[in-house]
């Protein structure tokens, strides 16, 4: 016999000695303390079956499969249930074998079977309490060598972290001080014990008074602007923040309230979701053949996970480096084992190679992520960026048209706007590529422009975060430095947003917002990581890197915008070039390539700014 079953026993026997125990006290109460013998005799020849009748509904209830050191509402609501059935159980069967005892008896009992039954089942879970808490129920201990914890946010976010917390108090070294909220009634009252201590405003007031070590915020639909005020308030005054993850994450099932994390920059910087009717918009994936270029880099990847949310026929992740492409196949493997998925070794500037690919798969919809994008490795380098930004796109542009495509959707950037670089002049010359493309053929094609994306590879936040690892200094090419950010998932998005709204030859832009100066980011993310700017890292400015510039832009001289349905989300009124004239300014670019002239980013930037006008 195992020890589970042997531990039910145990409870069975308890549970008859309880219910006796009630039963006799019923009768003690009734007749204050003397019983008569008619009801003593009666008692004693069926005391075995009326137990046997209770002890029967509390196994129909199942009260013996369940761990009362984990104890719920619903377990305290079922065991009520089981012992008011079985009350009534042994009633009815006291009266249908004609050995009723007075009625008060049975109320009684069950009063006291509540009170016994369930007291004797919830000290498991007031012990289970204690445990965790690493207190003693005999005797008052205050928590030793805690770090306090304030929780803004007494809503269903902020009650579910105080569970988790709870539940792990011992092993995380947490004492929970209290709540805060902004609503007026909740000030002053308890969840679940834990009084409800003032107002957002209050925060640095409350945590001098609490000596609070660290703030977790539990507020996953609050606006941003409430988000970064909380966040920047606990870094100034150097207490630790975790935070629940953004509503969005939430119902999308990528994390549950549990998740308790640490807080990055991207909480700084996030301005409030974008709301996208990715359902509604994302019809056109569903049963098609999906290509995605650059399928295993920041951008590329995340449109491949969120492709796969719509039950595409096919995926071909295509992309030049092996490892990559490997990654993000062996995770959609797992996650989605019932799309189709096929991973493609290739490069977009094997014109052959394409176009094979689009005869043998005929994709519906061409997701072009792939480029080169490294401003400062592409001015040592522009007969790369040439080849690939410029001529890669066309090779997927006149393979999309050959075998018709329904969709094109081209990933550009801000810096393809009144361009200094070589490598925002070829994603210009991309974006012109595709509008002409637009003009003749069937397959609407279009390009989505944004800017920076956070925790993307080779970006600045993983710079920094390494720069500051190492003691520092934060390297910054020039204190007045600014860029627009965004995030993967919200720029991916707006990808697949752009791919349904096009009829053809449009450039989306988004908002962004308001630039960020690179030095602001910079002392933020120090903050974030427990250190002083200049006292603990030191900042160190370089001078702007070649082909840089001080402020990005989001439209050209010529380019208005006009809203779409969404907000934050514009439409650019292009003037097309000319198509001879673009294929004359190709044609050209071919000749410098296979010339290798020595002035190569000084003729292309001419060529882009001729493709403009």
């Amino acid at each position: 016999m195992t020890a589970k079953y042997i531990k039910r026993g145990i409870q069975v026997l308890v549970d008859m000695y309880l219910f006796n125990l009630a039963f006799i006290m019923a009768l003690l109460f009734r007749f204050d303390g003397f019983v008569p013998e008619e009801y003593l005799i009666m008692y004693q020849d069926s005391f075995w079956w009326i137990t046997a009748v209770f002890i029967l509904t509390c196994i129909v209830f199942r009260l013996y499969h369940r761990l009362w050191s984990y104890a719920s509402i619903h377990d305290v609501i079922v065991l009520g249930t089981a012992i008011t059935i079985g009350s009534i159980s042994v009633y009815a069967a006291t009266v249908a074998l004609d050995m009723m005892f007075p009625r008060s008896i049975y109320l009684i009992s069950l009063f006291l079977n509540l009170v016994f039954l369930g007291g004797y089942r919830l000290g498991f879970r007031v012990l289970n309490i204690y445990k965790r808490f690493g207190l003693s129920p005999l005797k008052k201990q205050k928590p030793k060598n805690r770090k306090n914890v304030l929780i803004v946010g007494a809503g269903d976010a902020g009650n579910m972290a105080l569970k988790e917390l709870n539940q792990h108090q011992l092993d995380l070294s947490v004492n929970i001080v209290g709540f805060l909220d902004d609503d007026q009634e909740k000030q002053g009252c308890r969840v679940n014990g834990v009084k409800v201590l003032g107002s957002t405003d209050e925060l640095v007031k409350i945590s001098k008074k609490k000596d609070v070590d660290e703030v977790v915020i539990a507020m996953p639909s609050a606006p941003q602007q409430v988000i970064r005020y909380l966040i920047k308030t606990c870094s100034d005054y150097s207490i630790k923040t975790k935070i629940i993850p953004a509503v969005h994450d939430l119902i999308s099932g990528r994390v549950s309230i549990n998740h308790l994390r640490e807080v990055e920059i991207e909480d700084l910087l996030k301005r409030d979701p974008i709301e996208l009717d990715i359902n509604q918009i994302a019809g056109y994936l569903t049963n098609k053949v999906v290509l995605v270029t650059g399928a295993g880099g920041s951008i590329g990847s995340e449109l491949v996970r969120q492709i796969a949310n719509f039950n595409p026929q096919t995926i071909l992740l295509l992309g030049h480096g092996e490892n990559s492409i490997f990654e993000i196949y062996r995770e959609m493997v797992e996650k989605f084992p019932k799309n189709r998925l096929v991973p493609i070794i290739a490069d977009v500037k094997d014109r052959e190679k394409i176009f094979q690919i689009a005869k043998d798969y005929e994709p519906d919809v061409v997701f072009h992520a792939a480029a080169h994008k490294h401003v400062p490795l592409m001015e040592q380098n522009p007969e790369e960026a040439i080849k690939n930004n410029i001529y890669g796109t066309k090779n997927l542009v006149d393979a999309a048209h050959h075998h018709k495509s329904q969709r094109f959707v081209l990933v550009s950037t801000d810096k393809a706007v009144n361009p200094t670089s070589v490598m925002g002049a070829t994603k210009r010359v991309a974006e012109l590529i595709v509008e002409n493309m637009a003009q003749t053929s069937e397959t609407k094609y279009t390009a989505v422009r944004f800017g920076n994306v956070l925790g993307s590879r080779g970006s600045v936040i993983p710079h920094f975060k390494e720069q500051i690892s190492k003691g520092g200094p934060v390297t910054i090419t020039h204190p007045e430095m600014t860029r627009y950010f965004m995030t993967i998932p919200e720029a991916s998005q707006l990808v697949i947003e752009a791919g349904g709204m096009s009829k053809g030859g449009e450039i989306y832009v988004l908002d962004m917002g308001q630039p960020v100066k690179i030095v602001d980011l910079a002392k933020d993310l120090i903050k974030l990581s427990g250190l002083e700017p200049e006292k603990d890292i030191k900042l160190s400015y370089t001078g702007i890197r070649p082909g840089e510039k001080l402020y990005e832009e989001l439209l050209t001289e010529k380019e208005n915008v006009s809203k779409t349905k969404h907000d934050k989300i514009y439409i650019t009124d292009n003037t097309v070039s000319d198509t001879n004239e673009m294929k004359k300014e190709l044609h050209a670019m071919e000749e410098i390539i296979a010339a290798d002239l020595t002035f190569l980013e000084k003729q292309l930037l001419q060529e882009s700014k001729t493709g403009t006008e």
